[in-house]
């Protein structure tokens, strides 16, 4: 009688383990998800203020033809995301957009009579409008990546982890401490 009892046990703790690490591959997989959504609303963001730059050359070519090379970085920048594919290369050069921007926001204060036009003012806005939703969606997609890979390391989801394939995430923005308030699109 007691065999079978430590028999039964022994089969009613190994049903639970694999209870439980159904239920770890299950909440790995949408923690996953999660990512995977944050990064296709990541992209539209990225993608809205991509479609700004344009525009923005445009506007600034017309009145600040000296200041060709920095138009140039900005149109060569905007290449360099749509030729992107895999989250960390969109991530790099979208930071080398975000570079650009900067330095074209830094030349046009010597510029007045672009500032003070009715086009570059509505595609200030669009642009402010555009960096602040980005910085939205880049921060909750990096905390659903921090979320995933805290998950990952944590015990018994790691063996869970492991066991069916789930690997760390490492494709985060990185941002400095001037990129974590908001820009300040006054001039």
């Amino acid at each position: 009688m007691k065999p079978l009892a430590i028999v039964v046990g022994l089969l009613l703790l190994l049903g639970l383990l694999v209870a439980k690490l159904a239920a770890f591959r299950k909440d790995l997989g949408a923690q996953r998800e999660a990512i995977n959504l944050a990064w296709t609303r990541v992209e539209l963001a990225l993608q809205r203020r991509a479609d700004l730059v344009p525009r923005l050359a445009e506007t600034v070519k017309a009145t600040a033809r000296q200041e060709r090379a920095v138009v140039d970085s900005l149109t060569e920048a905007r290449a360099a995301v749509a030729g992107a594919r895999t989250p960390v290369e969109r991530i790099a050069a979208n930071s080398r957009l975000d570079s650009a921007i900067a330095r074209l926001l830094v030349v046009l204060e010597n510029y007045p009579g672009v500032q003070s036009g009715g086009d570059f003012l509505r595609l200030q806005d669009e642009l402010f409008e555009a960096e602040n939703r980005v910085a939205g969606e880049r921060r909750q997609y990096n905390e659903a990546v921090q979320r995933y890979n805290m998950s990952l390391a944590l015990f018994p989801n790691n063996i869970a982890a492991s066991l069916f394939g789930f690997s760390p995430h490492d494709a985060y923005f990185k941002t400095g401490p001037a990129s974590r308030v908001a820009p300040n699109m006054a001039f």
